[in-house]
């Protein structure tokens, strides 16, 4: 395996408030790496930051060994998308018209067209669904949209904020089952989770963030088997 994402020394804040402090991951091409932590450890922040949305304060993120631009649009370019977290879906428009939009910075109608049957097959109640407006879908639903407009730009790294949050745990591991399959199409994948030990469990690495500093890093069977982290991070006693 050969890197494919890399984030080195990066710093971020807002305003007067440091948000990130040196943090250092990297991902391998092919990839299920997971980043842990508690709420406001940063995880948001790290997404934000890689993909331009928030302006890096200090160190950088490279792509196949390539710094990164700092404008979101030219990242997408080049094959990283995010999944925000909490969707961030436009709500007024429909199904088609999201995905269309996840597509918008492509030419290749005949791409276009072949990523929406693959998205219909990961998720083919969006079929169904196509001249509903996306914020009628139920939160499950949405959550496929999500994903599914993310890959419409056709990424070579999938990055996933929070995927699980409010989604019911049949749904979630279904969505989980659904990540596998895109890391097994050939989508390197980051992903930020509360939801500790159903993200590690399909992970193949794992790195705990606490208080916007990363403090350890494993394999995701390892960190799954650590007692502290159990206790932190999986709810264990």
């Amino acid at each position: 395996m050969s890197a494919c994402l890399e984030v080195r020394k990066l710093y971020a804040r807002y305003g007067n408030i440091h948000a990130l402090h040196g943090v250092d991951l990297s991902v391998e091409q092919g990839e299920i790496v997971c980043v842990v932590g508690v709420n406001g450890a940063g995880k948001s922040t790290l997404m934000w930051s890689i993909t331009g949305v928030l302006p890096i304060t200090e160190g950088s993120v490279l792509l196949r060994g390539a710094a990164l631009p700092t404008r979101p649009h030219e990242i997408v370019s080049l094959g990283i998308s995010l999944v925000p977290e909490r969707r961030r879906l436009f709500s007024a428009l429909t199904v088609r018209e999201n995905l269309i939009m996840g597509s918008i910075k492509r030419k290749d109608k005949d791409g276009i067209a072949s990523d929406l049957e693959r998205c219909f097959e990961l998720y083919p109640v969006l079929k169904e669904r196509l001249s509903q407006r996306a914020g009628t879908l139920s939160g499950g639903e949405q959550q496929m949209l999500a994903v599914s407009r993310a890959l419409m730009s056709r990424p070579s790294v999938l990055l996933l904020d929070e995927p699980s949050l409010g989604l019911a745990p049949l749904v979630t591991e279904a969505l989980f089952d659904t990540i596998v399959k895109i890391r097994d199409e050939g989508v390197t994948v980051l992903m930020v989770e509360q939801n500790a030990l159903q993200a590690l469990e399909i992970s193949d690495r794992g790195y705990v963030l606490q208080a916007g500093s990363i403090v350890t890093s494993a394999p995701s069977a390892e960190l799954i088997e650590n007692p502290l982290i159990r206790k932190a991070y999986l709810g264990e006693e």
